[in-house]
């Protein structure tokens, strides 16, 4: 892991690294504290590490919560270089969307085929972040995200025991993408958009009943993925903190 530049806003500090050439950034409190556990933030498809909603729940994570919270780019997304059969995809998936077509099949396909590449990457930027003084290694790992985030999401909580809790949702559902979630023991908190006008309805519901924890919490929101409610993104903090850190109370600021 190498630190390239630290910024600091308000009571938040952002550093930008690089972990085998994969970029990210991790936000952490300005002000000295112990060590804290760590919550892995993904973006959704088309956008990146500093997406400004995602930036602003992971500020929120630290600074209500006192986590470390970490975001790197997807492949192709962000600082790193579309792949010439990524571009074809995305051409079919515009395509598709021109013509009023149903992209359930594309997208699942797509962002399978990122989730594959992008879990060992998570792994290794784990394993660097664990290794930092200030990550309380000794706990379970958060992730949150939705749409690629969550393909991605599952798949790393299904391969790596780490991964704790989840702050999951708007994502199309696969036979692949449910064998996945099956596997997946670690609690969830899944978001479904009910009026969304591409992700369907049915998709949330079958990943939410394929989801193989006995502690899964669904809450269904009305319009379309892109704009989550702020309450909701609260909640998603909350569900982290109380399975991250039990012993502060949730929405309590440290």
């Amino acid at each position: 892991m190498q630190f390239n530049s630290q910024t600091t806003i308000e009571n938040v500090v952002e550093k930008s690294f690089t972990v085998d050439d994969v970029p990210g950034v991790l936000w952490a409190p300005a002000a000295p504290c112990e060590p804290t556990p760590l919550v892995l933030m993904g973006h959704p498809g088309g956008l990146h590490k500093r997406a400004p909603g995602l930036v602003a729940r992971a500020t929120r994570l630290v600074s209500s919560f006192g986590f470390r919270v970490a975001a790197i780019d997807a492949p192709g997304h962000g600082e790193r270089q579309r792949s010439a059969s990524d571009s074809a995809w995305v051409d079919r998936m515009q395509r598709a969307r021109r013509a009023g077509e149903h992209l359930g099949a594309i997208v699942s396909e797509f962002n399978a085929s990122i989730a594959e590449r992008a879990v060992p990457e998570w792994r290794a930027t784990l394993d660097a972040l664990e290794a930092l003084d200030e990550v309380d290694s000794g706990r379970p790992v958060g992730y949150s995200g939705m749409t690629l985030a969550t393909e991605i999401g599952f798949r790393l909580a299904a391969a790596d025991e780490r991964i704790g809790a989840l702050g999951l949702g708007a994502a199309f559902a696969s036979d692949a993408l449910e064998d996945v979630a099956r596997r997946v023991a670690a609690p969830v908190l899944y978001l479904l958009p009910w009026d969304d006008q591409e992700i369907d309805r049915d998709s949330g519901l079958a990943l939410f009943d394929a989801i193989g924890a006995p502690d899964k919490v669904l809450h269904v929101f009305p319009g379309p993925h892109e704009r989550v409610p702020s309450f909701e993104a609260d909640d998603a903090a909350r569900f982290l903190a109380r399975h991250l850190m039990p012993e502060v109370e949730s929405g309590q600021s440290m």
